[in-house]
């Protein structure tokens, strides 16, 4: 083995210890070498490129000291021009002498002799080794030319009056100009300047060439008229403007060839100057160019970040936004990586748009084009994602990375982002405003089936509008639909409100009634100042505070209404009537004009509880039914109170578990979901199974070691089915499964979920759509990347329309990506009354309506949406910043301890005593606290029937054969919209000729056999497209092995129209099948506070539910 200690050599002395202490005494002998490091090389020329050259400030004044020479050598032109006598000599010696004074000829030496030894010295450092570049450059002749001939005259004193062409210094200032120039953005980190440079390039060259001929007519002419500078202006600015006067022309033939020579020169140099600079511009057009300094500091503007905008992006933003009246000064900035298209181009080229938006391309991620944004300066910063992203994780990464860089560039400018996966949320909490689009799509999609057309209800909600929809238009609903669309949500301080300013003290749900009783307006929620969560209907128990803010539904807000007190004059006989109280119900008058909206007050005196009651009729009345409404308490009754029964209402099937449940081993617990899909959920108390359900068991479609089933009625489930049709089960679907089983839904009326990722007809058949509740179609992401914009919804469409026509009483909840497909939704290509609604869409639209899609059917009645009309929550969050809050409590996406949620009631035949919709408002607060604040309506309608409601009979069709095709129908059976054979049904054309062939085949003389086949050929003409779609289904279902009892041939439902009505007028009618949205009290907030955890008291609830429908 080595030994490794003789291998290493001992330490020199000047690194030892001891030495280190007593000092080492050979270090003088040691050879060693001291060396500097310098960036640059240490020689003269280096230290002198560095200073003249490579150093950007020292550079900088270099060139505008040799600006200011040049300058100084063309003014002491003039000055020698101004005293010179061009009449003195003969012929052309003024062309070659001139007379020059000493100091003046000094002052010309001097300059020359210092602009010759820059310029030798500047060459002599820019020197690369080719000394004939250096010599042919043009600024080196011209300065050799005009600096030589001085210094010559030292030596040489007859040559001092020698005529030298000072005035070709100008060129050289141009020259020294553009350089310095180019130092200064060197100095300053200047980047977008290249406009700014080319205009000077172009306006320098225009005044050289114009100075340079002013003198050199002025010299040549010295022979000729003898012009003065003036005179010399003159003629150049005449010539060069084309106008041509000929008062003052040159003379001579030298001063001719230098006109002829000038203007040639212009008329090629200045062309491509103007050629530069108009590629300049026009680049600058597609980029933008910049938001100014100034501007950002003495204007308000915000910036919208988008990867690329497209049309319908733009109005729904800008429409929004300024539908704002305090917005109308602000600015919007739009910052965009993509050029912009032509049809974003022709919007913003209009007046309203130019003045307000500026287009700016460039990236969110870098800082000089936040820079040119003035993000540090703006109000806010609206990122949306782009949704048309074949892959949305990478949109969303993108979405987050501009966050991250806006964040770091401007820290204290507020943030407003769209986001599209929920599990990206936690990237972006920093932010002060998020949307995340699946969350809010699949609650909606969810809330859908319990309560129809709550995604139209959230729409109407969040879209700006004054309610003027549709005011004209002879149909009724579309009136009260119209006028009802403008409401929102406002906020206003208890103390300061003409509202609510009088229920200080009062409960809420006394201030809530007694508001849409006097003035009209929904009090749906309330914040306290010391709190930032927001409760909707904390309940009658909340008593107001002056420092509340109050949260209210209505036409428009409080500060632009104005009030007017109506005297009311009772006459003589209402004391007879049976009715009393609040059989008396006030009439509002509410007129939308200019964003004003004038109110009728009612007298709202406060009725004793002693007083007069309502008594029922005695046709609607029933034993036990209470006989009145009672009042509303301004201070909660806890003996009065049904809502803090909630709970502890337990109906049969919940308290006593039934054979099926036992045998199925559904044993439900209230609880909150052990696991979180994404970060950034909120915990839902809801329905969960005791125990955790096997992976294998979640097949519907085969069978496992558990169960045998293979199909959704093997299961036997009691309640009927929903159905998700998805293209993947991504983190979002945990918000449309969390609302449908939240712990306020009884438990008999839970609906089982089936998940379909592939909607082929054998699937749909076993996952029980033919007796499913909902059908829920969720657009799939594959198809959102058309190449063509609004074909991103093709299939889905098609899908639909399948599903339409294979199972027409199916409920099918669409989501589409373009609200404005919405129009080719249950298509029906001869329907008069549709054709009619797509007119009114396009006369709203031309009318400037934000919401001109709203009276199309399947939108009114809540059968399809799109998520991209919620971008307005986003817009709208700028001014309300509340709205996100609120909609998601009113969703289920947020859980506040004591805020309600929402949930509807059905008005049946026993509900219609109440008649009016403040009289059901009454009730509703007097007895379980709940806030209406919606109706959603259906109505009958005769629409024009379709083509699969076809029926001829035999006869009629051999009669048409013989008639020239011309049909009759039976007159038990629906007019047909076409009367040609071409528009019926292949299949029954087939199957009329098959038969027809057969009846030829049989000899005549067979009777019974010809009996049997004209009776098939009667059964086949007699069959509709409906029976045939059916016949199909149920052909289906039997080869698959389903039994086809479930399914019959249900009738259309296309004979009715559904519309929503919010926050209706207190004398609305209520009508048989509404249902009425509502805002119902938490439950456990009324819980008593007895048990020592929170924990304990839910545990105690556990098979205690909420009834759904609220009896009255």
């Amino acid at each position: 083995m080595v030994d490794l200690d003789s291998e290493v050599p001992p330490l020199p002395p000047r690194y030892r210890f001891r030495d280190l202490l007593l000092g080492d005494q050979g270090w003088q002998s040691d050879d060693r070498v001291q060396v500097e490091f310098y960036m640059n090389e240490n020689t003269f020329k280096e230290r002198l490129k560095l200073f003249f050259i490579k150093n950007q400030r020292s550079s900088l004044r270099i060139r505008l000291f040799n600006f200011s020479l040049k300058l100084l050598s063309c003014f002491l032109y003039i000055i020698r021009v101004l005293l010179d006598d061009p009449t003195q000599g003969l012929g052309w010696s003024p062309i070659i002498w001139v007379n020059r004074s000493l100091p003046l000829w000094g002052l010309q030496v001097s300059v020359a002799v210092i602009s010759l030894f820059e310029t030798l010295l500047l060459s002599y450092l820019s020197y690369k080794g080719n000394i004939w570049e250096q010599i042919l450059r043009i600024p080196f002749l011209l300065e050799i030319i005009n600096a030589v001939p001085f210094i010559i005259t030292i030596f040489w004193p007859v040559l001092r009056n020698l005529f030298i062409p000072v005035f070709l210094n100008c060129w050289l200032a141009k020259h020294a100009l553009e350089n310095m120039i180019n130092d200064l953005h060197r100095a300053i980190q200047r980047t977008q300047s290249a406009m700014f440079n080319q205009v000077l390039i172009l306006i320098s060259t225009l005044l050289c060439l114009i100075f340079t001929c002013i003198c050199g007519i002025q010299h040549l002419e010295r022979a000729g008229n003898r012009l003065t500078l003036f005179d010399s202006l003159y003629f150049c600015i005449v010539t060069f403007s084309t106008v041509g006067f000929g008062d003052v022309t040159p003379k001579i033939w030298p001063s001719k060839l230098l006109v002829v020579i000038m203007i040639c020169v212009a008329l090629v140099v200045l062309p491509i100057q103007f050629e530069q600079l108009a590629y300049l511009w026009m680049e600058r057009q597609k980029s933008g160019g910049n938001y100014s300094r100034h501007r950002a500091q003495t204007e308000k503007h915000v910036v919208l970040c988008v990867s690329s905008l497209k049309i319908d992006l733009l109005m729904d933003f800008l429409n929004e936004f300024y539908a704002h009246p305090r917005l109308q000064d602000y600015y919007v900035v739009i910052l965009c990586p993509t050029e912009m298209d032509a049809q974003v181009r022709r919007v913003l080229q209009i007046p309203m748009w130019s003045q307000r938006v500026i287009y700016l391309q460039g990236s969110a991620l870098k800082d000089q084009d936040l820079l040119r944004a003035k993000m540090d300066d703006a109000e806010a910063c609206f990122i949306l994602s782009s949704r048309c992203e074949v892959d949305r994780t990478a949109a969303d990464h993108q979405t987050i990375l501009r966050a991250w860089a806006v964040k770091d560039f401007a820290p204290n400018c507020p943030l407003y982002v769209q986001i599209l996966k929920p599990e990206n949320k936690f990237h972006i909490k920093f932010a002060d405003h998020v949307v995340c689009e699946e969350e809010f799509k699949y609650a909606m999609l969810a809330l859908n089936c319990i309560c129809p057309a709550t995604s139209t209800l959230i729409t109407l909600l969040v879209h700006t509008s004054r309610g003027q929809e549709s005011q004209q238009s002879p149909e009724q609903w579309q009136k009260m639909y119209g006028r009802c669309s403008g409401n929102e949500v406002y906020h206003i301080n208890l103390e300061e409100s003409t509202f609510f300013a009088e229920y200080e003290g009062k409960s809420f749900t006394y201030a809530s009634f007694h508001a849409h009783k006097k003035f009209g307006v929904c009090l749906i929620g309330v914040r306290k100042e010391d709190n930032k969560n927001i409760l909707l209907n904390p309940g009658p128990r909340y008593i107001m505070s002056s420092t509340d803010i109050c949260f209210y539904i209505n036409i428009t807000k409080e500060e632009n209404s104005a009030f007017k007190k109506q005297e009311k004059h009772r006459k003589k006989h209402e004391s007879k009537l049976s009715y009393h109280g609040a059989s008396r119900l006030p009439v509002h008058s509410i007129i939308a004009s200019m964003g004003t909206v004038a109110i009728d007050l009612q007298d709202t005196g406060c009725r004793p509880s002693s007083g007069p009651t309502l008594t029922l009729p005695s046709e609607g009345g029933k034993e036990g039914r209470r006989p009145s409404i009672a009042p509303v308490l301004e201070v909660a009754d806890s003996s009065s109170l049904q809502t803090c029964d909630l709970l502890s209402d337990q109906s049969e099937d919940e308290t006593t578990p039934s054979d099926d449940e036992v045998s199925a081993g559904l044993e439900y617990a209230k609880g909150y979901p052990p696991y979180s899909p994404y970060i950034g959920s909120s915990p839902t108390f809801c329905h969960l199974l005791h125990e955790k359900v096997p992976f294998c068991c979640l097949r519907l479609d085969k069978g496992c070691q558990h169960n045998y089933y293979e199909d959704a009625k093997a299961y036997g489930f009691k309640n009927k089915l929903i159905i998700v049709a998805a293209e993947t089960a991504g983190n979002g679907l945990y918000n449309f499964i969390v609302p449908l089983r939240a712990y306020y839904r009884p438990k008999k009326e839970l609906n089982p979920i089936v998940l379909l990722l592939d909607n082929p007809l054998d699937d749909l058949l076993r996952c029980g759509v033919t007796f499913a509740a909902n059908m829920v179609v969720v657009d799939k992401e594959s198809t959102m990347s058309a190449e063509e914009d609004y074909m991103a919804d093709a299939k889905t469409i098609v899908n639909v329309q399948t599903l339409f026509r294979l199972f027409s009483s199916l409920s099918i909840i669409t989501e589409l990506t373009h609200p404005a497909n919405m129009r080719f939704m249950q298509f029906r290509a001869k329907d008069c009354y549709s054709l009619a609604l797509s007119k009114l869409e396009k006369k709203e639209r031309e009318k400037g309506s934000n919401l001109a899609f709203m009276f199309r059917l399947p939108f009114a009645a809540g059968r399809v949406f799109s998520i991209s009309m919620l971008d307005t929550l986003l817009y709208q969050s700028f001014v309300k910043d509340y709205m996100i809050s609120i909609t998601r409590l009113l969703l289920g996406l947020d859980t506040t301890p004591g805020s309600g949620f929402l949930c509807s009631m059905k008005i049946t035949e026993e509900d219609l005593w109440i008649r009016t919709y403040a009289r059901l408002y009454q009730k509703l607060c007097s007895s379980t606290g709940d806030i209406p604040i919606g109706v959603y309506r259906t109505e009958s309608q005769k629409l024009t029937t379709s083509e699969s409601q076809i029926s001829i009979s035999v006869e009629e069709w051999e009669d048409t054969k013989d008639t020239k095709e011309h049909i009759s129908y039976r007159s038990n059976h629906r007019n047909s919209t076409s009367s040609d054979q071409s528009d019926h049904p292949l299949l029954r054309r087939k199957s009329m000729q098959w038969a027809r062939r057969l009846s030829r085949r049989v000899p005549r003389h067979a009777g019974k056999t010809a009996e049997k086949i004209n009776q098939q050929r009667m059964n086949l003409y007699r069959r509709s497209e409906r029976q045939e779609l059916a016949e199909l289904v149920k052909n289906r279902m039997k080869h698959l092995g389903l039994s086809p009892a479930g399914y019959d041939e249900m009738n259309d439902h296309q004979n009715t129209l559904s519309y929503i009505l919010i926050n209706p007028s207190p004398d609305t009618r209520l009508e048989l099948n509404d249902i009425v949205y509502l805002i119902r009290p938490d439950p456990l907030a009324y819980v008593p506070n007895t048990a020592p955890r929170r924990k304990d008291s839910f545990c105690n609830t556990v098979g205690q539910d909420t009834r759904e429908e609220t009896q009255l």
